[in-house]
C-alpha cells in the first residue's frame, strides 16, 4: 500500500482494550506522558532502569513536575504500572514505546541513539512480535537503518510535539498525531493506523489531524518543526537584541509586528536564548543532516542563540562594571516554569561565560535542596541571602518573588510566559 502523507478518516482500527497491552521504555517527560495518556484506556507498563522512578509511579507518585500527570495519577481507572524488569514489561505487549534520550554528540554531528538500539534488541529478544514505536527524537533515516541493522521490519516511529512541564496536556490535546512507517509494508500500515487511533481514541481533543507517511519523512517533520520554533525564539531575540542597543520600547516593536495576522502574537517573548530537551540538538542535528546540502537558514539558526547569550553576557557586565569584585546571581536554573529540567538551559551558557570573565556566580534554585554547589557554581538556599549578596540578579523568567528586588533584577522577560 503506497500511501503519501494520507490525512486518516476517524474510523478506529484499534483491537479491543482487553487485549491490546502496550509497555512504555522510559519514564521521562515523553514516556511518562505517554504510559498516564494510553493507561486511561489500555493496559501500560512502564519500564525504567531507575528503581525511585519505578517506585514512585507504583505508588501514584509522579517523578517529574506535571501537574496532570499528578492529578491523573490518582485516577483509580488508571491501568499502569511500572516495572526495572526488561522481562516482565515486554513480554506480553502489543506495542513498546521506546522513549530514552537521544542527547546530541557535538564531536560526531549525531544524536546518541544507543539507548534506542539498546531497548530494540532487548524487546526483539524477548518477544519478536510486538511492535516497536520510537518516540525518542532521532537523525532523519535513522528508522530504515535500524530496520535493516536488526533485520526486523516492526519499527514505526512517531514524532512527540510536547512542552516540559506540559507533556500530559499535550497528549491530552495533541495538534497532531504522526507515524511514520514503511509505506509498502500492508501489514505495518494498518499497525502505524492503530497505534495513531489509540492515541486519539485516549486524547481529549475529538478532531486531531492524523497523518500516516514515511519514516524518513516523519523524522524531518520534528527537526524541521523544531528548527522553525527555534528560529522564531532567535528573531524575537535578536529584535530585542536591537531595540535594547538603541533604547527603543521593545514591547511596542514587538506589538506592531505580531499584530500582523500572518505572524502572530504568540511565542514571542524574549528570552537569553533557547534551550531544553530539544530544541539545541534538533537544530544542530537538522544542520549535520543537511551535508554538502545548500542551506543557510538552519546554520544560522544554531549560530544565532550564541550570538544572543553573548549580548545577555554583554549587558550583564555593564551593570557591574563599576562595582569592584562584583556577584551575579543567578535565579532559577530552569528554562521554563513548571519544569525541573536544566538541561541544556540557556542560562547556564551565560553563567559559563561570566565565570570565563572571572565574575563571581551565585545561584538560587529552590529544587536544589540542601546543596552548596551546583557544577562548580555556589549555591545559596535561602532567598533573602541570596538577594542580599548578589549585585545583579540575573532571571530567564520573572517570577513574583523578585518583585521584592525588582531594581537589581536583569530580564528580558516581557510577558512572564515561555
Amino acid at each position: 500500500m503506497n500511501l503519501k502523507q494520507r490525512a486518516m478518516g476517524n474510523q478506529s482500527m484499534a483491537r479491543s482494550n482487553d487485549v491490546t497491552k502496550i509497555a512504555v521504555a522510559g519514564t521521562g517527560y515523553v514516556g511518562l506522558s505517554l504510559a498516564v495518556l494510553l493507561a486511561r484506556k489500555y493496559d501500560v507498563c512502564a519500564v525504567d532502569i531507575v528503581p525511585e522512578r519505578v517506585e514512585k509511579l507504583n505508588h501514584k507518585q509522579s517523578p517529574i513536575v506535571d501537574a496532570d500527570i499528578e492529578k491523573l495519577l490518582q485516577e483509580e481507572t488508571l491501568c499502569l504500572h511500572a516495572t526495572t524488569k526488561a522481562e516482565e514489561g515486554y513480554r506480553e505487549a502489543d506495542f513498546v514505546i521506546i522513549a530514552v534520550p537521544t542527547n546530541y554528540d557535538p564531536e560526531k554531528n549525531y544524536f546518541d541513539t544507543s539507548a534506542v538500539e539498546s531497548v530494540a534488541r532487548q524487546v526483539i529478544g524477548i518477544n519478536p512480535e510486538a511492535v516497536l514505536v520510537i518516540k525518542s527524537t532521532i537523525p532523519v533515516g535513522y528508522t530504515a537503518e535500524l530496520r535493516e541493522k536488526l533485520s526486523c521490519r516492526r519499527i514505526l516511529f512517531s514524532p512527540e510535539f510536547l512542552r516540559e512541564g506540559r507533556a500530559l496536556r499535550d497528549n491530552l490535546y495533541p495538534s497532531r498525531i504522526i507515524v511514520g512507517v514503511d509505506e509498502h509494508d500492508a501489514e505495518m500500515v494498518a499497525k502505524a493506523e492503530q497505534f495513531a487511533c489509540m492515541l486519539k481514541e485516549c486524547a481529549l481533543k475529538e478532531d486531531t489531524p492524523m497523518l500516516l507517511m514515511g519514516t524518513n519523512e516523519a523524522e524531518s517533520v520534528k527537526l524541521f518543526a523544531n528548527s522553525y520554533l527555534a528560529m522564531r525564539v532567535g528573531f524575537f531575540n535578536e529584535l530585542d537584541s536591537y531595540a535594547e542597543s538603541k533604547g527603543f520600547d521593545v514591547r511596542k516593536i514587538i506589538e506592531g509586528v505580531c499584530l500582523e495576522p500572518r505572524i502572530g502574537m504568540q511565542y514571542n517573548n524574549p528570552s537569553f536564548g533557547y534551550g531544553g530537551y530539544c530544541f539545541p540538538k534538533d537544530t544542530k542535528q537538522l544542520r549535520a543532516n543537511y551535508g554538502n546540502l545548500p542551506q543557510k537558514l538552519i546554520g544560522a539558526i544554531v549560530e544565532t542563540n550564541d550570538v544572543r547569550k553573548e549580548h545577555i553576557v554583554e549587558q550583564v557586565l555593564k551593570r557591574v562594571e563599576q562595582i569592584e569584585s562584583p556577584v551575579i546571581g543567578v535565579y532559577r536554573l530552569t528554562m521554563k516554569a513548571n519544569s525541573d529540567n536544566f538541561r541544556q538551559s540557556a542560562v547556564q551558557d551565560i553563567m559559563a561565560r561570566l565565570k570565563d570573565k572571572a565574575v563571581r556566580v551565585v545561584v538560587y534554585e529552590p529544587t536544589l535542596k540542601d546543596v552548596k554547589s551546583f557544577q562548580g557554581y555556589e549555591v545559596e538556599n535561602t532567598f533573602k541571602r541570596f538577594a542580599e549578596m548578589s549585585d545583579v540578579i540575573i532571571a530567564n523568567r520573572y517570577e513574583s518573588t523578585l518583585n521584592a528586588v525588582k531594581t537589581k533584577v536583569y530580564t528580558r522577560d516581557l510577558y512572564q510566559c515561555d
